[in-house]
């Protein structure tokens, strides 16, 4: 089973990388197969790879419903 979920594009990098955002936890994650890329705009991540983009309601809309099925869950620093 894989599990993608939205992440927001808070920082591009160098070299096809970009810095998001997952419910408050940043990571930093490739996003060379997506052209066009912005800061602002929220894509579907897998394994550390930003698939494709997607609307940012329904971004927010899975992560408010991964919430109330706890599988997102706040990390420690």
């Amino acid at each position: 089973m894989c599990l993608a979920i939205p992440a927001e594009v808070i920082k591009l990098l160098p070299d096809g990388m970009a810095i998001v955002s997952i419910d408050g936890v940043s990571k930093e994650v490739s996003v060379a197969l997506i052209e066009e890329i912005a800061v602002g705009d929220y894509v579907i991540l897998h394994v550390g790879h930003a698939l494709a983009k997607i609307d940012p309601d329904e971004a927010r809309e899975t992560l408010d419903l991964l919430r109330q099925m706890g599988a997102v869950t706040e990390v420690a620093p």
